[in-house]
């Protein structure tokens, strides 16, 4: 592994209101701008928004064959169902036995939905 080496892509299919309903669950963010069409339009959006987490799990995903020892991430836009959401990583630094990751989700329309950093073991 060395600096420029890129982790992924991974794309994941696209979001469903379901898969939502079932992050809720286990979640436990029962927040209505994430089920309820109402209460999110009256926010002053189209439709329900994606559990920002949830995109963070993705990242999660994605160095999951790594011992993460750090994960860090600022959420830039908003992610709606229907979204194809694609992570990758970017390695910035490389130090004895770890590695400092850049961390980017964008959705199909080209959206940076999610920006973040993390260090893993390697080695």
């Amino acid at each position: 592994m060395k600096p420029g080496d890129v982790i992924g892509p991974l794309e994941k299919p696209p979001i469903t209101k379901k898969q939502l309903v079932m992050y809720t669950g286990a979640s436990g963010d029962f927040n209505p701008i994430h089920y309820d069409h109402q209460f999110a339009t009256g926010g002053g959006y189209p439709t329900v928004i994606v559990h920002g987490m949830l995109s963070m799990a993705f990242f999660g995903q994605l160095l999951s064959h790594f011992r993460v020892k750090r994960i860090a991430t600022r959420f830039k836009a908003v992610t709606y169902p229907g979204d194809v959401v694609t992570v990758w990583g970017e390695v910035v630094s490389v130090a004895e036995n770890s590695a400092e990751i850049k961390l980017t989700a964008k959705t199909q329309a080209g959206t940076v939905t999610l920006e973040g950093s993390a260090t893993v073991e390697i080695g």
